[in-house]
Order: structure tokens, then C-alpha cells, then sequence
């Protein structure tokens, strides 16, 4: 567990319950701008720097997703995370969390220096065409529950 550092691209409005509002409502402008063209994950680079991440790996995650992954999607964590991974570039948050999460697994599982390479290439290809940053009708994704 570690501290991810990233350009905000959301405001922190709550609702009157003290709730965060739905990400499409905190999502604004230039955070828009931010988030399509992935900028908002350079700070990562001093993460990398630091060691707590890799420039490729599985993307970390919310710590309270910890007690929801089964035993294959746990598996995601004996790799170091990354800024990007074999998920990112297979649909990045277009996809299911099932989805990811398996990506997530083979990564671990297949981990090598030649697909680390493709990964990046691939990553250059997503970025610059601006794919699969929010789920289709969303500003981002929905929340991992365990089953979706």
C-alpha cells in the first residue's frame, strides 16, 4: 500500500449526506482534457522513481477492493503495479472488472521483458488514440462490488 500520485481531474463535491457525488458530476472541463490524454498519470513517473511502481504492471487499485478479489485476482499482486498493463491496453476501463482483473492475472503469470515492450508499444497506440478512458455512457468506470 502506497501513496499514487496523479494531476486531480475531480473535485471532491459531496452531496448533503456528505457522500461523494457520481464521478460524471466531479468530472469537469480541463479534468476531462486531463484524463483523456492520460497526462494525469505523469506524477506516477516519482512513484516509479521511488519504487513503488513499474512503468508496466497492473494498474493499483483501491485498497478497500483488497477483501473482494478472489484467489486469481489476488494473484495481480505478485507483480509490482504499473502506470500501464496488459488491461490498459486490452480496453483500459471499456472492459468488465472481471475482465481487467484476468488481464491483470495473466500478466503475472506470463511476465517477461518481451511483453513488457509490446505493452508500452501498445500503450503509445491507446493514448494517442484516446480508447477505452471511460466505460461507454460514463465518465470513468464503476466501482469494483466483487462480481462485475
Amino acid at each position: 500500500i502506497f501513496k499514487i500520485y496523479k494531476f486531480r481531474t475531480m473535485s471532491d463535491e459531496r452531496d448533503e449526506n456528505g457522500n461523494l457525488l457520481p464521478d460524471e458530476l466531479r468530472l469537469k472541463g480541463f479534468g476531462t482534457k486531463l484524463r483523456a490524454s492520460s497526462i494525469d498519470e505523469l506524477p506516477q513517473l516519482f512513484n516509479v522513481l521511488k519504487g513503488d511502481m513499474s512503468f508496466i504492471g497492473p494498474r493499483p487499485l483501491l485498497v478497500e477492493y483488497l477483501p473482494l478479489y478472489s484467489p486469481r485476482q489476488a494473484s495481480r499482486h505478485s507483480v509490482r503495479p504499473g502506470i500501464t498493463g496488459l488491461a490498459q491496453v486490452n480496453g483500459r476501463n471499456d472492459i468488465s472488472w472481471t475482465a481487467k482483473l484476468e488481464y491483470d492475472a495473466l500478466y503475472a503469470e506470463k511476465l517477461s521483458f518481451l511483453l513488457d515492450i509490446k505493452i508500452a508499444i501498445l500503450s503509445i497506440k491507446k493514448v494517442l488514440k484516446k480508447e477505452g478512458v471511460s466505460k461507454a455512457g460514463m465518465a470513468t468506470t464503476e466501482k469494483f462490488n466483487g462480481r462485475n
